[in-house]
């Protein structure tokens, strides 16, 4: 833990000078170079732009002039590789400086002693300048970062480990850390961290020309080190910040980063090779949405490797969707209020040990989604907001800048370095944490300026619109950038209105998302299924209204942790009647939702039935397995995934009209709906499936939202021939009442329902059939 709390820096009037015995002024041959008290009274506010012109090796008529600045520092002398040493003068306000009578710069070190107690000066300490290295980024860093296309943003800014020199030369090799950190509006800025007891006089750094990035090697300073920056706003006040691009994090509640850099070695070659050659549109999707502090409380990212990816193979999902593992310093916020954009949370172990729980589950043949929080981040002083003592990461008017939902600031998403800031951390996550999708939260909110806002709390753009042209384009630019240098990603939307395009490519006008989060499939179904059974003829409409505009987008079909939180229960709890209705009910819904176009997706928990609403601290209620009717749930998600996959009538055409076609969507008397899905479009000459894929071409699902059984129900198919139930979720195993068809359905060829050929069948009370054709 950190004790950058303990140090509080000192202002510019409270300055350290030379020690007593030593002589205070600047020298005549000093000025002559241009190095006044003003200009060192600069350095040691630390408000100097560029301490480097001073201090460090600079040559001249007379030699090589070093200068080092070692506040509270008694002595001090240059030391060569060959021993020498030129004993410094102190200048002033702890800068020495000592003249070397050679035509070169040569390797040095400096040979520091501090007074200890008593009046007596403790042993000579040698140390390296930070202020004889060239700057760590580039002319074309800097004019990437200025136009806000630098995509490999976090790669130079940050904290990351360097090494100069060669073994055997002089000294030999240095290692240590270079900080930079975009603070454009900064008077001044120093590093502060473990490495100089966070006090950061000894320390200012450097700004690069009209970019806004300061930046400073500090030799030594290794792996493990935890750091912030101190920032000098335009008011004079410094302020401690984390750093926006640290790789890792300290464990919440302390707030500073850590100097980190990865080890991991991949073994997920195959999984990615495969990846870019998918097209997810066209393949098995179906999703297991995890709160990795509450699957099972207390496991590491390790542990979960182990024990999350048995679990999810043995369920049969293909992908998991993580809510946000980004650092957040509040654990209840469930990762949606970020602080450290590019570090996966401490909570859990160290960026690696995320690194290998993203590893196993791609050797076992499982994606792996993020949640991903651009939409806004929280007010905690010591993090992004007004982080060079100005709105900065946030838009600068509180009408565009500040959510009234959420107490918390908007970025400004027409400010290029915070787009910038922003596509490279996207790219981060899919490229240095082998990511397969993000889920972008709370697209809505982004893109529109009256999001939540009252009249007169919001301005109109350019146009006179409500919408936020701002945003609209940066989440254009990170789709179509992610997806141009990663191929089989998905970026997935959560978005809850009608905006037109959220799936269409950039390039056609669209936002250029992959997959959109069907939240009016959601509301509907939840709400007509919140109805008695004896009711819900007259909610007919609920139920098939979605297939009016499943084509229209790539959706998701989302039973999200937001409809198991906040008061409303658990999916087991929102089914009316006793415990065997809501459980057949509960199972109803998944059958229905697994067949229905569109990939899905479900909260962990549900897939068991758990009946309390879900509790971050609490946890999963695993217990519950050992009854008849949460296992019997269990099973038939199993069941329903493993059918699934091998089925490519459910997934090969989810997003073309061809995928599907109604048998019957009027039986609201009976409270009955049927459809087909279709792995073949209708002129295609033969089916083209993907590997693996064996299963037949076609799907009948029918399903009974009725309490009662159904018995002699004549429904049309499209061939004659024999057919069988692949799912029928009111089976025994499943803790139904075993209604349903035993052996092999004869549809014979009599037209029903616009379909060449019928069955007569048993329909289950709340129960859902598949059906596949046997010949």
């Amino acid at each position: 833990m950190s004790t950058d709390g303990i140090t509080e820096q000192m202002s510019g009037t409270e300055r350290s000078g030379g020690p007593a015995d030593q002589p205070a002024g600047v020298t005549a041959a000093e000025q002559e170079a241009g190095v006044t008290a003003a200009e060192i009274d600069r350095i040691v506010a630390g408000i100097h732009h560029d301490p480097h012109s001073v201090l460090g090796a600079h040559p001249g008529p007379g030699g090589v002039r070093i200068r080092a600045l070692l506040p509270l520092a008694a002595t001090a002398a240059v030391v060569l590789a060959d021993g020498r040493r030129f004993p410094m003068t102190h200048l002033y306000e702890g800068v020495f400086a000592a003249t070397l009578p050679l035509p070169t710069v040569p390797d040095y070190r400096l040979a520091v002693a501090y007074p200890g107690a008593g009046g007596k000066t403790l042993p000579e300490a040698l140390v390296d300048s930070p202020y004889r290295y060239l700057p760590t980024l580039g002319e074309t860093d800097l004019h990437l970062i200025g136009e806000g296309r630098h995509e490999d943003l976090w790669r130079v800014l940050g904290a990351h480990g360097h090494t100069y020199g060669e073994q055997g030369a002089g000294f030999g090799e240095v290692h240590g850390t270079s900080f930079a950190v975009w603070a454009p509006n900064a008077r001044g800025a120093r590093c502060i961290g473990d490495f100089n007891h966070w006090d950061g006089r000894g320390h200012p750094m450097r700004s690069l020309g009209g970019s806004g990035v300061w930046e400073l090697f500090v030799p030594g300073v290794a792996d493990g080190t935890h750091y912030k920056f101190d920032i000098c706003g335009p008011d004079g006040q410094w302020r401690r910040k984390a750093d926006p691009l640290a790789s890792r994090a300290e464990l919440p509640p302390a707030t500073a980063s850590v100097v980190f850099t990865s080890e991991y070695v991949w073994e997920d070659e195959d999984w990615l090779a495969a990846r870019s050659r998918g097209e997810k549109t066209r393949e098995p999707v179906s999703i297991y949405e995890v709160h990795l502090g509450s699957w099972r409380p207390g496991l590491s990212y390790r542990q979960l490797a182990e024990q999350l990816t048995a679990y999810v193979t043995e369920m049969g999902f293909t992908h998991v969707e993580f809510l946000p593992v980004a650092e957040h310093p509040f654990g209840g916020s469930w990762g949606y209020q970020v602080t450290s954009y590019y570090a996966p949370t401490s909570r859990f172990g160290s960026p690696d040990d995320f690194r290998f729980l993203v590893d196993r589950l791609h050797q076992a043949g499982i994606g792996v989604i993020l949640d991903w929080v651009p939409a806004h981040f929280p007010r905690d002083d010591w993090a992004l907001a007004r982080f060079d003592g100005t709105p900065l990461y946030e838009h600068a008017d509180p009408r565009r800048g500040e959510h009234p939902d959420w107490g918390t600031l908007i970025f400004d998403y027409g400010r290029n370095e915070v787009r910038n800031f922003l596509v490279a951390n996207a790219l981060c996550w899919l490229e240095d944490f082998h990511v397969d999708g993000l889920r972008v939260d709370a697209v809505a909110s982004m893109l529109y300026l009256d999001y939540s806002r009252g009249p007169g709390q919001w301005v109109p753009n350019a146009h006179g619109g409500r919408e936020n042209t701002d945003a609209v384009a940066f989440l254009q630019e990170v789709n179509a950038t992610c997806y141009r240098r990663i191929p089989g990603i998905m970026m997935i939307a959560e978005e809850s209105t009608a905006w037109p395009g959220v799936t269409r490519p950039v390039h056609l006008g669209g936002l250029g998302f992959g997959f959109k989060w069907n939240l009016g499939w959601m509301h509907d179904t939840l709400t007509y299924l919140s109805h008695d059974p004896v009711f819900r003829h007259y909610h007919h409409n609920e139920i098939t209204f979605s297939l009016m505009y499943a084509f229209s987008e790539n959706f998701v079909l989302p039973l999200s942790h937001d409809e198991v939180v906040h008061g409303k229960g658990s999916l087991l709890g929102k089914m009316p009647g006793d415990e065997w209705n809501r459980f057949a009910g509960l199972r109803a819904l998944f059958g229905y939702m697994w067949a229905h176009p569109g990939k899905q997706l479900l909260f962990m928990g549900s897939e068991f039935g758990q009946g309390a609403e879900w509790s971050a601290e609490r946890g999963l209620d695993w217990w519950v397995l050992g009854d008849a009717y949460h296992a019997g749930t269990q099973q038939l998600v199993n069941d329903l995934n493993r059918v699934y996959r091998s089925s490519p009538a459910l997934w090969a055409l989810d997003y073309s009209p061809e995928g599907f076609s109604w048998i019957d969507a009027n039986d609201a008397s009976g409270n009955v709906l049927s459809f087909l899905r279709h792995a073949v479009s209708a002129d295609a000459a033969s089916p083209a499936q993907p590997d693996g894929a064996d299963g037949p071409a076609v799907l009948a699902c029918i399903v009974n939202f009725s309490g009662q059984p159904h018995s002699s129900y004549q429904v049309g198919l499209p061939m004659p021939g024999r057919w069988a139930e692949v799912i029928n979720t009111d089976a025994f195993v499943y803790g139904g009442s075993g209604v349903g068809n035993l052996g092999a359905i004869e549809a014979v060829p009599e037209p029903w329902h616009g379909q060449p050929a019928s069955a007569i069948l048993t329909l289950p009370p709340l129960g859902v059939l598949w059906l596949t054709p046997q010949d």
